[in-house]
């Protein structure tokens, strides 16, 4: 009986021991600090990009005289040029895209307009960069090269199938909306068949998605 009551009593003081680490609150959550940045305030990847520009030829020899045998050497030209490219951001300093660019060209009177389409890659590189007071890159200083397949219309006068091939400096400001930026960029250009040297002036948007 004694035996009894004792283990009675020493399991009454196991279990009021124990009632209080099981009365005790649960370690509270760690509360989010309401100033950690949710989103990139610049976003990198998959982008597409649209421009439009002013274009040049500095020269316009007639690639088929006897076709046209009146154009001569139409001089400069000049027009409005368009373009569109999609590429990817492979690191924050350097970027690789597909281009296709359209221009209507026009020059002297005796040579007439001429329609130009160009296709191929771009190459880009920033060599410097402008942080903000949250530490993100918002301006870019960078240079760039780009190279492809050209087609002129109506064929023979400035040409028919060419290679393009430029390259220049540009700068680019990514804005608070985050997936746009903005930028401005200066170009040298040169159609190889044709031995004609161009510039190019042109404002661009980029959405990074």
């Amino acid at each position: 009986m004694p035996s009894t009551m004792l283990r009675r009593l020493a399991l009454a003081i196991l279990l009021l021991g124990t009632a209080p680490a099981a009365a005790q609150d649960a370690v509270p959550a760690a509360i989010e600090d309401p100033r950690a940045a949710k989103f990139k305030d610049v976003e990198r990847g998959f982008f597409t990009g649209f421009e439009v520009g002013y274009l040049t030829f500095l020269k316009t020899p007639a690639a088929d005289p006897e076709r046209f045998p009146y154009a001569g050497d139409g001089g400069r030209s000049q027009g409005i040029s368009v373009a569109v490219s999609v590429g990817y951001d492979l690191g924050s300093r350097l970027s690789l895209s597909l281009f296709g660019l359209g221009t209507s060209q026009a020059a002297k009177a005796s040579y007439g307009a001429f329609d130009v389409l160009a296709g191929g890659l771009d190459l880009r590189w920033a060599f410097a960069g402008v942080k903000d007071r949250n530490g993100w890159e918002r301006f870019l200083a960078y240079a760039h090269v780009r190279g492809g397949y050209l087609m002129t219309h109506p064929s023979g006068l400035f040409g028919r199938r060419d290679t393009l091939v430029g390259g220049g400096l540009g700068a680019e400001y990514f804005t608070q909306l985050r997936h746009f930026s903005v930028g401005l960029q200066l170009d040298g250009l040169y159609a190889l068949k044709a031995k004609s040297p161009g510039l190019a002036l042109a404002p661009f948007i980029r959405y990074t998605f």
